[in-house]
């Protein structure tokens, strides 16, 4: 059984449309790859699962229509977001802000700092003092205090050091062996998404053209849907 089904996903940021007819499933403890040029819809979708921006279809969570909650009642409900961007609490302490996000659960500070030592090391440092691949972590792991059956990352390694990005990719490889968390990936890198992701959904100009294990995707789809 589906933890997430989207199904004719339509979504539009005021009269202008984005979504036209995304499809993608997640069952528990799956890790998917949501994958496409940019501009294509990936990060709309998460948008739209995460209830930010309005949108119609199919799109339920554990048996819940997302449709009728607002934002903070999905979070609720069991959906960790790691946003594009980061979007930490700059003038909050990296301890600020975990515990402002925390819920009850197997993941704590302690656990947090266990798989971000560098967290650990500055929990007391506001956010803002921390580099790029700092506040990354914080990110995720703010998500992760929310104790969820679901972890979004959109775009956790953009931008980063290769040195940076590959403690984040070792992190999420963490994640999914040891606690068995579904998770939804967005990120540009093939190589990193093909070792972690189960599955694989390829979106182009707002609708859903491939969907498949990812040892199906040929280096043909990739050309075709994928590459620059």
């Amino acid at each position: 059984m589906s933890l997430l089904r989207v199904h004719d996903l339509k979504a539009a940021y005021g009269s202008v449309p984005a979504l036209f007819g995304v499809d993608l499933e997640l069952a528990a403890g799956e890790v998917l790859a949501l994958m496409g040029r940019n501009g294509m819809g990936k990060s709309t979708t998460v948008k739209a699962i995460c209830r930010m921006i309005p949108s119609q279809g199919g799109l339920q969570f554990a048996g819940h229509d997302l449709h009728a909650l607002p934002s903070y009642k999905v979070a609720r409900l069991g959906i960790g977001l790691v946003p594009e961007g980061r979007r930490c609490f700059k003038d909050l302490t990296v301890q600020e802000n975990l515990v402002a996000a925390a819920r009850s659960g197997p993941w704590d500070l302690k656990g947090v700092d266990d798989l971000f030592p560098r967290l650990g090391e500055r929990r007391h440092q506001r956010a803002a003092s921390l580099s790029g691949g700092e506040q990354q972590m914080l990110a995720i792991g703010r998500a992760l205090m929310t104790n969820p059956q679901l972890l979004i990352l959109d775009e956790a390694t953009e931008g980063l050091a290769p040195i940076v990005r590959q403690e984040i990719w070792a992190a999420i490889n963490r994640i999914k062996t040891e606690t068995g968390m579904a998770i939804l990936l967005i990120d540009k890198s093939l190589r990193e998404l093909s070792a972690v992701s189960d599955r694989a959904t390829i979106l182009a100009r707002g609708h859903t053209v491939w969907t498949g294990k990812m040892t199906e995707l040929t280096p043909e789809i990739t050309h075709e849907y994928v590459g620059v």
